[in-house]
């Protein structure tokens, strides 16, 4: 019998990109439409790169005049030094500062180009590229607004949703035996919808937070899920079963057989001359209208499971057939469903 820990949950986007410009300038064209799945690397949104474009051929010009000049100040400096060695019509300072002139120009050059990469940079910066797949949202800013780094608002917000998370959470008391269990091996998370009735994705867990919250005594643990066929929508609610194991030759009966007095829980044990017996159980854990019982049963044992109400140690009964299999109901004013307990 399968052995679930339940949890509420809420989905997340595995990732959750707001694109924003990182230059300012007209937004000259929208490539997706509201909705799309973009792959990694696919071209959004192009912001007029001819102001960047501009820039660039200032600063390849400027490049261009400064690199002349250094040549120029290199030759000098050749000339400076030879005639300092050869004749000594030139003093030992002149050189010194043709020298410094030099290494001056080489700074100015190297400014130059840090001035062509950062234009060159803008240019990338005016076709926005979509960092993740996922889903694109609505649009926020449309076609020929002027955008600006500076603007708080993005222009649109793509969420991962393949694969997808859910955050849920756990009584603490429980969160040494899933971290057990972690240990030995990968755990099973499965998402039901609020209702608790319909099964949405089955996923795996990944990890369980690093504190605990004392305001409710509880961690949060995380899971992860395909999401191939989109069933998870983030920030919606979700019922979550982790699969901490499955507990194998467990004696199992329906839940409505169990009943609770004064000295703990027990059931109704049919005999062979059809009278009832009073059976104290233990029982393991309840789950989907089934009692994994620890003791107290032995497989194959008819247990009671209607009409407990009418009876007593001793009573006798009558089996009658489920009204779904076609018997017909007893009339007994004592009779009472029975079923056989299994493994």
């Amino acid at each position: 019998m399968p052995y679930y820990l339940t949890g509420l949950g809420s989905v997340s986007a595995f990732y959750t990109d707001s694109i924003k410009t990182r230059v300012d300038g007209e937004l000259m064209q929208v490539n997706f439409k509201e909705g799309q799945f973009v792959n990694k690397g696919d071209l959004l949104v192009v912001i007029d790169p001819r102001p960047y474009e501009v820039a660039l051929e200032q600063a390849q010009a400027q490049l261009f005049k400064d690199q002349a000049t250094l040549r120029d100040a290199k030759l000098n400096y050749e000339r400076y030094k030879g005639l300092l060695q050869n004749s000594g019509a030139m003093s030992q300072q002149q050189v010194d500062t043709q020298s410094a002139t030099v290494d001056q120009l080489e700074g100015t050059v190297r400014t130059d180009q840090a001035a062509i990469d950062n234009a060159k940079l803008n240019l990338v910066y005016c076709h926005i590229t979509s960092p993740i797949s996922g889903r694109v949202g609505l649009r926020l800013v449309d076609p020929g607004n002027i955008v600006h780094a500076t603007d708080t608002n993005p222009l649109l917000v793509i969420t991962q949703l393949q694969p997808i998370a859910v955050l849920f959470t756990l009584p603490e008391d429980q969160l040494p035996t899933v971290s057990q269990h972690m240990a030995k091996e990968t755990l099973q998370v499965i998402a039901y919808s609020r209702d608790d009735q319909t099964k949405l994705a089955t996923g795996k867990l990944l990890t369980i937070d690093n504190q605990i919250d004392q305001s409710t005594g509880t961690g949060k643990l995380k899971g992860v899920f395909e999401n191939k066929d989109d069933a998870l929508w983030p920030n919606q609610f979700v019922n979550i079963r982790l699969l901490l194991e499955i507990r194998k030759n467990s004696t199992v009966i329906p839940a409505a057989a169990v009943q609770r007095g004064p000295q703990g829980t027990y059931v109704f044990v049919t005999k062979p001359d059809n009278t009832v017996d009073i059976r104290p159980i233990t029982i393991a854990f309840t789950q989907d209208n089934l009692s994994n019982i620890a003791n107290g049963l032995s497989p194959n044992e008819v247990v009671v499971t209607d009409g407990q109400d009418k009876l007593q140690e001793g009573s006798k009964i009558e089996v009658r057939a489920p009204a779904h299999a076609g018997g017909s109901p007893a009339t007994s004013p004592a009779s009472t469903g029975a079923e056989q307990s299994g493994k």
